[in-house]
């Protein structure tokens, strides 16, 4: 066994209200991949802040013992200097900069009082060879994919010399290919001595990676397991996850009957002039009323923005076929006039489009819908109250008060605000764009089993996931995007993933 790089102990955190972590204890061995995983607020990111430095010392108990050293970092730069490096699942990078300048911004190489530019370039090209990224060092971030940005953030890391990387859900956003690629990288990295904390909510990832994996559950420590010994299995973490056995992920079904068509696109054709390109052609699909239509396909198929292109079309297309609904043609020239017909549309980014974090629960939650609560051009607070307390309560949003505001809830919670605040739009339409993304194993339960519920009651979904087992597992029907267009249409009965992946890459 190699020597710890990294012990924390009993590392006890509190915010207004609650114990984000109690007695928590985390120790992680020289040169391996070490992957942390629990439910949304089991206390990981809290856990991995103090680590590194954005709750300083003195605001937590506890002990940091690293590289053999009691650690007391008073900031962010002081874990750095140690040689601990976080990448976030939002990633740090300023897009209008090149990546040379994103790699060593804040670290610049200089020549007395300035930066040496060619020595930059030069650096960052061995940083980016390190991390297998072949891309021009001064091209501009955001003309790059999320997951070569990915890389690039690895890269920066790596110019600080780091000794710990830590990655919060680097995989969330990616594809299948670059989240593969991400992991081999992680294993080149662990061979030339660098060592990992990986926070990942894919259990397969954590399994096919890890050395060891601790679960924490309700801000505690529940154990530690080694790979090595056999014991990193996924209904072995689950059970530690959730503190209860899920033998089936994808909660049962009532019998239902699923009706007639309600919602229908034809030959539907969207063209993007900021980028100058259809993006969607000939599009055909429709959904019956009670009935989970999936969108399956890889990232840039084209899937969300044939959502935003129904839901009032907000990025301005230009659009050509027809939409109905009832059997009468409709069209949308703003998201109001989509949501007046019964359309709902839950982003697949909710802290950036989704959610208005500085806000509280209650807030969130009636946004959508204000004209139904007020009276006379004023929101009646007691009727906001009583909404947004119905919502908590059959939605089982995990809060201590709805005057709480969202950007401290938990991904899961926060998920569950957002989807509280379409469904009090009444929608006879319900747009889920990856509906569980980022979330636990325990709250995607959750998520699933609101979503039966609603088509029991009759309402229909329309569910965009690049996750194929929660396509095959919650879709009445799919449809297959591909390169912009409709590859394929089966039933949940006759699809299989390699049947899917077929026809999302070969169209």
């Amino acid at each position: 066994m190699n020597n710890p790089i990294l012990e924390m102990n009993h590392i006890t955190k509190e915010f207004p209200g609650v114990r984000a972590l109690d007695d928590v204890c985390f120790t992680v061995q020289e040169k391996e991949i070490h992957c942390l995983v629990g439910e949304n607020g089991a206390g990981k990111s809290t856990l991995m802040k103090i680590l590194s430095g954005v709750y300083p010392h003195g605001d937590y108990s506890g002990e940091i013992i690293f590289d053999g050293e009691q650690q007391i970092y008073a900031n962010i730069r002081d874990s750095k200097n140690a040689g601990i490096a976080i990448i976030y699942q939002e990633l740090a990078l300023v897009p209008e900069l090149t990546v040379y300048e994103n790699i060593f911004l804040g670290h610049e190489i200089k020549n007395g009082f300035v930066i040496d530019w060619n020595e930059t370039i030069q650096r960052a090209t061995e940083m980016l060879k390190k991390v297998k990224l072949d891309v021009n060092p001064t091209v501009k971030v955001k003309d790059l994919g999320l997951g070569k940005q990915q890389l690039i953030e690895i890269a920066k890391a790596l110019s600080m010399d780091v000794k710990l990387l830590i990655l919060d859900e680097p995989t969330s956003a990616l594809n299948e290919s670059d989240s593969e690629n991400l992991l081999i990288l992680l294993r080149d990295l662990k061979k030339h001595g660098v060592t990992s904390v990986l926070i990942s909510h894919k259990l397969k990832e954590v399994i096919s990676i890890a050395d060891r994996v601790t679960v924490l559950r309700d801000g505690h420590t529940i154990c530690t397991l080694d790979a090595h010994q056999g014991e990193v299995l996924e209904n072995v973490l689950i059970k530690h996850m959730v503190g209860r056995e899920i033998n089936n992920i994808y909660p049962d079904r009532a019998p239902r009957q699923i009706g007639e068509t309600i919602f229908e696109v034809k030959d539907w054709t969207v063209y993007d002039s900021s980028i100058g390109r259809t993006i969607l052609q000939d599009i055909n699909f429709n959904v019956r009323e009670g009935e989970i239509v999936s969108l399956a396909g890889l990232m840039g198929s084209g899937r969300t923005e044939l959502a935003l292109s129904l839901f009032g079309n907000p990025k301005n297309y230009i659009l050509h076929g027809d939409m109905f609904l009832d059997d009468k043609k409709i069209g949308f020239k703003h998201p109001e006039q989509a949501i007046k017909a019964g359309l709902a549309y839950v982003t697949e980014d909710r802290k950036g489009n989704g959610l208005i974090l500085i806000q509280d629960v209650k807030q969130n939650i009636t946004l959508a819908n204000l004209r139904a609560i007020a009276d006379g051009g004023v929101v009646n607070s007691n009727e906001e109250v009583m909404v947004a307390n119905e919502y908590r309560d059959s939605l089982g949003i995990k809060t201590p008060s709805i005057e709480q505001r969202v950007l401290n809830l938990s991904g899961g919670n926060q998920q569950k605000v957002s989807v509280a605040k379409w469904l009090f739009v009444n929608p006879r339409i319900l747009i889920l764009d990856e509906p569980t993304r980022g979330i636990d194993v325990g709250a995607k339960y959750e998520i699933y089993t609101i979503m039966n519920r609603l088509v029991e009651q009759g309402m229909s979904i329309i569910m965009i996931s690049s996750e194929l087992p929660e396509i095959l597992g919650m879709s009445d029907r799919i449809y297959i995007v591909s390169s912009g267009k409709i590859a394929g249409e089966m039933t949940t009965s006759e699809a299989s993933q390699e049947k899917i992946m077929q026809l999302a890459t070969n169209y």
